[in-house]
């Protein structure tokens, strides 16, 4: 069988591969519809609807759909596999992106999306966790993760730069195109999908010993009683006594007032809270809306689409220094800080365009802040999110935390862009004040809520949150002594060096 005989560097090369081309999908999804709502072509083919709720309701409505499904991962995620959902998310943007691309009618639009939506919400929930899970390395967890999000960014940046080609014609072509091509990514993530094994840990967590000690074997290229190896494997397995042993397990209640042992309640809070914030910070808004910002700036409709398609490029731009700066910099201090900054320009842009005699100097300078706005963006506030929600949750509860982030992305992204796009026509640029506020909420929430997880194993997260109880137990001992024999190796390389 294929799937056996891949191991090691090429094992990793394609999980690689296909989470960022997976990811790459849902930011080209994200994206490409912001470009062609407003063409002719396309309001042609919905039959010109002329209601104020009609193109927010299109666009709004996989966001909705993949805030559903969100809720559904934190009940099916453990019995499916992370694995299963990827596969499953492919599987929905492949038929959902056909039936949105041979569309001739609003509803046949609107259920086209609300199947992608379902697709993209498996996708956003499990990749990360995912990701994270197969990590060998410390210091591999969180670069991996933010090229992963690098590719999410770059998407949303092409699918504009594809609709601004595009939409130079006139037929049928100039958003049909756009639409159905991320068919092909789904199937080229779907097909690299199915020569990978689900991670270690779940099979750990699911009893099945045996298939996670072959997939820690392919991943570290080495047989079973390799020390690598075994010392991972037991980390891995002291993690889970852990959580059973504890006399107060999770249950729902502890969503609102957590008295886990484990705090599993509060860390799932976090997760969801993070991207919410995200969401109400207004990236969302500024890219579905990029090209109706810029025209209610003042700007022509050419200039309004070439500085859309700059704008989501420049935002891609952001999120590459984030990979070689994550693990030195933290988690908590690049959300911070570029909060601050957001903060600042989201109040210069605020400001420019709400002057009541604008200038083309005021034009420009609201054009400046809203560009290096989504360039700190996607530094700060794309892949660190993505990927903290999964770090800091419990294993069994990994699904729960990473779907509950997914929840919070998407029903704030519904409401941004359902109720933002109503907004930005009928009260214009007052509805940047609500994000202006929400960056600068975001300061104290990741210093007050949001603890250092780099330099960290999984397992040893699970420490960080815990009663002092538990964080002084045998079992909690166990965790921390495989974490300390993991660098021992490197110590000793370096004494002999």
């Amino acid at each position: 069988m294929l799937e056996s005989r891949i191991r090691g560097k090429t094992l990793k090369r394609i999980m690689a591969i296909c989470c960022a081309t997976s990811f790459f999908m849902y930011g080209y999804d994200a994206g490409v519809l912001g470009g062609i709502q407003e063409t002719k072509p396309f309001l042609r083919a919905m039959g010109n609807p002329t209601g104020t709720y009609v193109i927010p309701m299109i666009a709004s409505s996989y966001t909705l759909a993949a805030a559903v499904c969100s809720l559904m991962v934190t009940m099916i995620g453990m019995p499916l596999g992370r694995r299963n959902c990827i596969l499953l998310g492919n599987l929905c943007v492949i038929v959902g992106g056909s039936l949105q691309a041979s569309s001739w009618s609003v509803p046949q639009m609107i259920i086209a999306r609300v199947i992608c939506g379902f697709g993209i919400g498996f996708i956003s929930c499990s990749i990360p966790t995912y990701q994270a899970e197969m990590s060998t390395e410390i210091a591999e967890r969180g670069p991996e993760v933010a090229i992963t999000c690098v590719f999410l960014v770059f998407g949303a940046a092409v699918a504009y730069w594809i609709d601004f080609g595009f939409t130079r014609l006139t037929n049928q072509v100039s958003w049909r195109f756009p639409i159905g091509f991320q068919v092909f990514f789904a199937l080229t993530a779907g097909g690299g999908m199915l020569l990978l094994p689900d991670t270690p840990r779940w099979y750990y967590a699911k009893g099945m010993d045996a298939n996670g000690d072959d997939v820690l074997c392919h991943l570290h290229d080495a047989p079973l009683d390799d020390p690598a190896v075994q010392n991972m494997k037991q980390g891995i397995l002291a993690s889970i006594k852990l959580e059973e042993s504890n006399e107060h397990k999770f249950n729902l209640l502890d969503l609102v007032w957590d008295r886990s042992d484990l705090r599993a309640g509060r860390r799932i809070r976090i997760s969801f809270m993070v991207l919410a914030l995200q969401q109400m910070m207004g990236i969302n808004l500024s890219v579905y809306y990029s090209t109706v910002i810029f025209s209610q700036v003042g700007l022509s409709p050419f200039l309004a689409q070439l500085l859309a398609a700059i704008m989501n490029t420049l935002f891609a731009a952001g999120t590459v220094p984030l990979v070689f700066t994550i693990e030195k910099v933290g988690r908590r201090n690049v959300m911070m800080y570029s909060a601050v900054v957001l903060t600042i320009c989201m109040v210069i842009f605020v400001a420019m365009i709400g002057l009541p005699n604008p200038s083309v100097a005021t034009q420009w300078i609201a054009v400046a802040a809203i560009f290096v706005y989504n360039t700190v963006f996607g530094y700060g506030w794309i892949g660190v999110c993505w990927l903290y929600g999964p770090e800091i949750a419990p294993l069994k509860l990994r699904h729960a935390g990473a779907a509950a982030g997914a929840f919070g992305e998407w029903l704030f992204s519904f409401i941004t862009v359902f109720a933002g796009g109503i907004a930005l026509r009928n009260v214009g640029w007052k509805i940047w004040l609500w994000m202006a506020l929400s960056c600068a909420a975001a300061v104290p929430f990741v210093y007050f809520m949001c603890p250092e997880t780099s330099g960290k194993t999984l397992e040893e997260i699970d420490l960080i949150f815990a009663k002092d109880s538990v964080k002084h137990s045998d079992l909690a001992n166990e965790v921390l002594a495989h974490h300390e024999m993991s660098e021992k190796p490197e110590v000793s390389m370096v004494e002999k060096v």
